[in-house]
């Protein structure tokens, strides 16, 4: 570290719980008085380090601890400033009509194609054509559906306000922009992707829309070469240690990238090493059937392993148990653990849905400028604003979002749900599913029966509850949100051969109850 550089540097340890650190007045205790703009840039290379965000008015003050508020309002839109940016992009390498013509062409080709190797679970080659396909078609849903993801962990409080994050096969950049939309402008985000191809350069120039205090570095390497001790400040002689309590990364993101791993299990594992101890790993996958399965069977392999020293992490005054899962894989949520002995083996496919997003300007253009002889075109197949997804959050502190534990006496067991075929039963489950049957927007069918997905942790094969009769008395179901935990009393227990499966007839004589948002 240059003289000057720590000289500013021990100047704003010494005011930053004093005022607001000035560059002007920095500046005159540094030997040499350099220009204010040279204090503000040595300021905003070691802000994460130093806990410190720039205002508006150039000043830099510490970063609050409260937590980030959650958000309630559905992602409407794609950013205009990111909308742009990528346009710029497109523009840059295709010209001005690259919607058009012969460079239209190759970017639609493009898209067939990854979306066909895709569908075939081949793996997908990128270079320049596919990264820029993969912008325009990808990055508006990648970008919303994170944001709801990250929802979970602030509506319990756990997404804090300075975050260092690591985002593995950041790819374009979806999830990094939804991230830093996710977050308010006084919080610190400390940014580092891995990603090895060349859509690491579109990521590049979209990160450079976000806010001054955020904080991209762009590691060019594959996951399985990543060293996190790279990251550390070599001019302050730190290391790399996520047992300490400032130590590790408070998330990573491992977003859409999973199905392209030849480990996945593997790299999710030295995610989880990588924790700061109260981090979050949060994986993500589209919610078609292969991926999303995939996503559940990496999370159940994981699942109890004990990766830590329990001793490590902080014990509190909790009584409620969780101190006995501190070291070992948690399941945080959306999936629920309500019996404490059992764990689900269904084939896990569940995923959420959200409204759909406005139409981004780009998707719109490179649609509209299909050729009319184009055989294999069909209206708004390169428009894609869909919100789909499946998602875990793991942890290692122990904290689930559903903490509850049922009683074998009062509630069905759905691991025991071949002895209750035909009763009426009691249960307690949590939703994790939208209608399947679309009655609640998504496909429409009004003619019907709403049915869900249902979960307890301890279903040996999927179950589903399937309301046949909608009263004021079970019409919660309905009403609960996805991953909400609902009370069933009076529902009918039937074997679907067709399917499978368990349904849970709600009619009326059963009564639903949200019990846990």
């Amino acid at each position: 570290m240059t003289e000057q550089r720590e000289a500013v540097r021990s100047n704003a340890k010494y005011l930053r719980n004093v005022r607001p650190i000035d560059p002007e007045e920095i500046r005159e205790y540094v030997e040499g008085n350099p220009h204010p703009a040279v204090v503000r840039q040595h300021l905003r290379e070691d802000a994460p380090a130093l806990g410190l965000i720039e205002r508006e008015d150039g000043t830099f003050v510490p970063v609050a601890d409260d937590p980030v508020a959650p958000r309630r309002e559905p992602v409407r839109r794609f950013p205009e400033n990111y909308a742009r940016r990528l346009e710029d992009l497109l523009v840059e390498r295709y010209g001005a009509n690259w919607h058009a013509d012969a460079t239209g062409d190759l970017l639609r080709s493009t898209i067939r194609r990854f979306k066909s190797r895709y569908l075939e679970r081949r793996p997908v080659e990128y270079d320049d054509d596919v990264a820029a396909g993969y912008a325009i078609y990808h990055l508006p849903g990648y970008y919303a559906a994170v944001q709801y993801a990250l929802a979970d962990l602030a509506d319990r409080g756990l997404l804090g306000r300075r975050l260092r994050v690591l985002d593995i096969g950041a790819g374009v950049g979806g999830p990094a922009l939804g991230l830093c939309s996710a977050l308010p402008e006084d919080a610190l985000l400390e940014y580092h992707a891995v990603e090895p191809s060349t859509a690491a350069d579109v990521l590049e120039a979209l990160l450079a829309e976000t806010g001054r205090n955020v904080h991209p570095t762009i590691h060019r390497t594959t996951v399985e070469a990543f060293d996190p001790a790279t990251i550390a400040d070599p001019d302050a002689a730190e290391t790399f240690d996520p047992t300490e309590p400032d130590g590790g990364f408070d998330l990573v993101l491992a977003c859409n990238v999973l199905s392209e791993l030849a480990d996945p299990t593997a790299v999710m594992r030295s995610a989880l090493e990588m924790l700061a101890p109260d981090g979050t790993v949060l994986a993500m996958a589209p919610a078609d059937k292969n991926t999303s399965i995939q996503l559940r069977e990496v999370e159940r392999a994981l699942e109890d392993e004990r990766l830590r020293d329990p001793d490590a992490f902080d014990a509190g005054d909790d009584d409620s148990g969780v101190g006995d899962r501190r070291g070992t894989v948690t399941v945080y949520g959306p999936p629920v653990r309500l019996w404490p002995t059992e764990r689900p083996s269904d084939r896990g496919w569940s995923f959420d849905v959200r409204p759909d997003l406005e139409v981004p300007s780009f998707q719109r253009k490179l649609d509209a400028a299909t050729p009319e002889d184009d055989a294999e075109h069909a209206p708004g197949e390169f428009v894609n604003v869909d919100v789909q997804f499946s998602y875990s959050l793991l942890r290692l502190d122990g904290t689930r979002r559903i903490d509850l534990s049922l009683d074998t006496s009062e509630w069905a067991k759905m691991a025991d749900m071949d002895r209750h075929v035909p009763n009426r039963i009691d249960l307690v489950a949590a939703k994790l599913s939208r209608s399947l049957s679309g009655t609640d927007g998504v496909n429409r069918d009004d003619s019907a029966n709403p049915l869900f997905k249902i979960s307890d942790g301890s279903e040996r094969v999927d179950h589903y509850a399937v309301v046949t009769n909608e009263t004021a008395l079970n019409r919660p179901l309905l009403e609960a949100d996805y991953g909400e935990v609902c009370s069933f009393e009076g529902a009918l227990a039937l074997w679907n051969d067709d399917e499978e499966a368990y349904n849970l007839v709600i009619d009326e004589e059963t009564v639903v109850d949200r019990l846990v948002a």
